[in-house]
């Protein structure tokens, strides 16, 4: 039975995340402060670290920081638990080592799903570090996570900055390099026969823009616009290829990612052919207030035709749509600004 270390301060949450953990089969030792924690985490050694951030005594991050110098608990996987969105919080938690950052209010899948996979990661990595020890060091300069690849990213992309509305890349045109979206919001999308758009995805800060081939000067399957302010840091394909040819397990969690990305786009192809009008509007909206970390209480600026769009509905259904929705009370309209009111009842529309 594997071994988790949950440390919360909210005694409800904290109580609750336990009982949810225990019923899914793992053995959970909790601690209500980052001191407890980090003295829970050297005296028992948990098979993985569940960590909230804002905390008494020592924040989530002097808790990674502390056990990450230690010897014995610093390969640790580590998950930040935290209602911190903002994607330099993020990044801080991920210079600092954490294998991965969930934000509440979670759902339980989430947090499943993020569990067994940080174990099936660190046992995957133990194996071939077993198999491979008497034939090769590590040094310290190589990169062995994405994370460390996002950082790379990061401290050696080639910076570059879109205005709102502006073409990233577009679609025929050869592309040599792969993005990390270091600020805003990207839309990809591809066009029709008949000249109408159609959005491929939605992609946030930390998020990865512009695979289509791993070949150089390959084309572009689809454009990329940046739908706010946004900022990018690109290397070159050679580089990637570089890096992920030195190390496999990149290379697998690279192409976790990716398919991860494939099963979004076919959820959302499905929604596309199968819903009603209603529940693509309805599904649609949380889709954005989800990528844009939107809460209930600040508005989605964004226009129409990217809404339909992405719903796959005409623009003229998506409005009468969306003033059945606010006769019903769930948005409230403000010209190209829409508030949800009624988050739940969105979810459930059918």
């Amino acid at each position: 039975m594997k071994r988790i270390l949950l440390i919360e301060d909210d005694k409800a949450l904290r109580e609750n995340t336990e009982e949810l953990l225990e019923l899914c089969g793992y053995n959970v030792t909790t601690a209500s402060n980052g001191r407890i924690g980090i003295e829970a985490a050297i005296e028992n050694l948990p098979d993985i670290i569940i960590c909230d951030i804002m905390m008494p005594e020592v924040d989530g991050y002097g808790v990674l920081e502390n056990l990450s110098n230690n010897e014995k608990t610093k390969q640790i996987p580590f998950i930040f638990l935290s209602a911190k969105t903002e994607h330099k919080e993020i990044r801080k938690g991920m210079d600092l080592g954490a294998d991965d950052y969930l934000t509440k209010p979670f759902e339980e899948e989430d947090l499943t799903s993020a569990i067994e996979s940080r174990l099936a990661k660190a046992e995957l990595i133990k194996r071939m570090q077993d198999d491979t020890s008497k034939e090769h060091g590590v040094t310290e300069n190589e990169i062995q996570s994405i994370h460390e690849l996002k950082n790379f990213f990061d401290d050696n992309g080639e910076l570059a900055s879109f205005k709102q509305g502006e073409i990233i890349f577009q679609e025929g045109v050869r592309s040599n390099k792969i993005y990390l979206i270091l600020k805003g919001l990207v839309k990809c999308y591809s066009m029709d026969s008949d000249g109408k758009e159609l959005i491929t995805s939605l992609n946030k800060a930390d998020d990865f823009l512009g695979f289509t081939s791993f070949l150089n000067n390959v084309p572009y399957q689809e454009s990329a616009t940046a739908l706010e302010a946004v900022e990018l840091a690109g290397i070159s394909k050679d580089n990637l290829k570089e890096i992920l040819g030195e190390n496999n397990n990149i290379s697998l969690e690279l192409m976790e990612l990716l398919s991860q990305n494939i099963s979004n786009i076919k959820a959302q192809l499905l929604q596309m052919a199968y819903s009603s009008v209603r529940r693509k509007t309805a599904q649609t909206l949380l889709q954005f207030a989800d990528i844009m970390n939107t809460n209930k209480d600040e508005p989605i600026k964004i226009s129409r035709n990217d809404l339909a769009s992405v719903a796959g509905i005409a623009t003229e259904s998506l409005i009468r749509t969306l003033s059945g929705f606010k006769k019903e009370g769930l948005i409230t309209i403000e010209g190209r600004n829409i508030q949800i009111k009624e988050l739940k009842a969105l979810q459930y529309v059918n």
